[in-house]
């Protein structure tokens, strides 16, 4: 059981969170992914493609719906490798679009497939070189309210448009700052949250 003060959300563990970490089906599930994964800075090849994927899919969507599928989704996708989903074809979308485990988005699925094509066609960088050149400089403060956070940065918004530019779908400014809080690029947690600023 959670109790949500304004901006802050204080948990039976004692913990006091950032609002949206609310588990309501008695699940941890939401703030787990809160305390161990959101913020976190995260590297890797795989990594960023599935946080950029299930970003994409989440367009529209709760993300505790995403999380909830998010298994799912890494068998559906073949561990979101790459070079695997790059190979799929018209049969591979025609399966995702009967897996009920999965959101059953045509636009969705088939941007996936063309942005791990668009990974593979990196010639002059690669996917976390690239993700994490818009990472901005480091606040020296956390906000201290959720209405503080913005949704869209000059950083996302150039984000967006360079992976645009090389072929990526479903990442706009948006989307690009939701992958930039997610990955650790930026630190949104509030100040009253106990995760602890990130390195």
């Amino acid at each position: 059981m959670s109790e949500v003060a304004g901006d802050r959300v204080s948990s039976v563990d004692g913990r006091t969170r950032c609002p949206w970490a609310v588990d309501t089906d008695g699940s941890r599930i939401y703030s787990d992914y809160h305390d161990f994964e959101w913020g976190q800075p995260l590297h890797g090849r795989t990594a960023l493609f599935e946080k950029l994927s299930l970003e994409a899919f989440q367009s529209g969507l709760s993300w505790i719906t995403i999380l909830r599928k998010r298994e799912a989704f890494r068998k559906a996708f073949a561990g979101f490798d790459p070079e695997s989903v790059a190979a799929f074809t018209d049969d591979d979308v025609e399966r995702l679009l009967g897996d009920e485990r999965i959101v059953r988005n045509r636009a969705k699925i088939e941007a996936v497939i063309g942005n791990a094509r668009a990974v593979l066609h990196l010639a002059d960088t690669d996917l976390d070189t690239l993700l994490w050149s818009f990472a901005p400089p480091r606040r020296a403060r956390r906000y201290e309210r959720l209405d503080d956070v913005p949704a869209v940065t000059a950083e996302s918004r150039a984000m967006a448009s360079e992976l645009k530019r090389r072929g990526f779908r479903f990442v706009g400014p948006t989307t690009a700052y939701a992958l930039m809080q997610a990955t650790g690029m930026v630190d949104d947690h509030l100040a009253s949250c106990w995760v602890e600023p990130r390195r």
